[in-house]
């Protein structure tokens, strides 16, 4: 014998048998796999079920009484984390909010004449009329047009008014 044989593995391992086909397998034997059923924990019934007295719930303290429930962020009377940690920054409660409108969306849309903020919810540029509206100028427009809005940046003004057409601005009320 080589000393090439003994590597081989082929020479020494046993041949594989085939499987035998299985088969079918009847309603009536069907089980569930074992242990995979399990019966519910009744608590509170007696102290030979040994979740009896206190019901796993241990001896006494907020956790053990009924009604309990913990609220999110609680620390124990402990001053809680988003109390604890420093806050940045400023949010102005007078600060207004605007729709956009570009020129190029009018243009896109093809609106002309007189503009107002139903004809904007008309052709769905924006989707209520109690918002404000602000008009900018990115784009350009090919007619005159004349614009009723909350606001307008001064390149679009200049844009609308080289074409001939008109920005009005709405005051609130």
């Amino acid at each position: 014998m080589k000393s090439n044989e003994f590597l081989k593995l082929s020479s020494i391992k046993p041949k594989k048998e085939k499987k035998k086909t299985k088969r079918p397998v009847a309603f009536i034997e069907l089980k569930p796999y074992p242990n995979s059923k399990k019966k519910k924990v009744r608590v509170g019934r007696g102290e030979g079920s040994g979740a009896g007295k206190t019901s796993g719930r241990g001896q006494k303290g907020q956790k053990s009484r009924t009604g309990y429930s913990k609220k999110i962020g609680f620390e124990g009377g402990q001053m809680p984390l988003y109390k604890r940690i420093p806050k940045r920054g400023f949010k102005n409660p007078f600060k207004k909010e605007f729709k956009i409108i570009n020129l190029f969306m009018l243009e896109k849309k093809g609106l002309q004449g007189d503009i107002t903020i139903q004809t904007l919810v008309e052709n769905k540029l924006i989707k209520d009329s109690n918002v404000q509206v602000k008009l900018l100028g990115t784009g350009e427009i090919s007619k005159p047009i004349n614009i009723q809005v909350h606001a307008a940046s001064k390149n679009a003004i200049e844009k609308i008014e080289a074409k001939g057409g008109k920005v009005e601005i709405i005051q609130e009320k």
